[in-house]
């Protein structure tokens, strides 16, 4: 499986909104990292703005 290449960037979040995000990452047993990617993705799923998934054509490169 290939790796997915990682951009890291700054982001500047209210003191609330980040505790919110910290008890809501615990909660679901992940980094506060990995809760704001997810929350990410997931809002781009919603909105049908992912890129799609190229097909695995049989020999196991995609």
């Amino acid at each position: 499986m290939a790796k997915k290449e990682s951009k890291s960037f700054i982001l500047r979040v209210d003191a609330e909104t980040m505790n919110a995000i910290e008890a809501w990452a615990a909660d679901e047993f992940r980094s506060t990292n990995g809760q704001l990617q997810w929350i990410i993705t997931e809002a781009l799923r919603n909105a049908k703005r992912l890129p799609k998934k190229k097909k695995d054509n049989g020999t196991g490169e995609i």
